[in-house]
């Protein structure tokens, strides 16, 4: 069984930032890569960010430019620096690694972007 622990979200004004940590119950090498996830209200979950086992990423457009991944195989974490954030980009953030089926997720922490 894998756990993901999703921690750092928050309510947040247009513009500002946040970084978001999963920390995961299993070495994150075990996966080609790592994901962050989010669901907004009435929409279905959309992968926003990945990042492989070498640190390589890769981002959907609504974030590019605004958002960073890192990783920390020692630590099995996997962060999401958020900047310029904007009111669409509220929602239930998960990390998970790509493309894999499975019933394992975690709670996610929400992320709120408001005036």
């Amino acid at each position: 069984q894998v756990q993901f622990v999703e921690s750092g979200g928050g309510l947040v004004q247009p513009g500002g930032s946040l970084t978001l940590s999963c920390k995961v119950s299993i070495s994150i090498d075990t996966f080609g890569a790592m994901g962050w996830y989010r669901q907004a209200p009435g929409k279905q979950r959309e992968l926003v960010a990945s990042i492989s086992r070498d640190g390589a990423t890769n981002f959907d457009d609504s974030v590019k430019e605004r958002f960073t991944a890192s990783r920390d195989s020692a630590k099995n974490t996997v962060d999401l620096q958020m900047n310029s954030l904007k009111p669409d980009d509220t929602a239930v953030y998960y990390c998970n690694p790509p493309g894999i089926v499975w019933d394992y997720w975690g709670q996610g922490t929400q992320v709120t972007v408001s005036s």
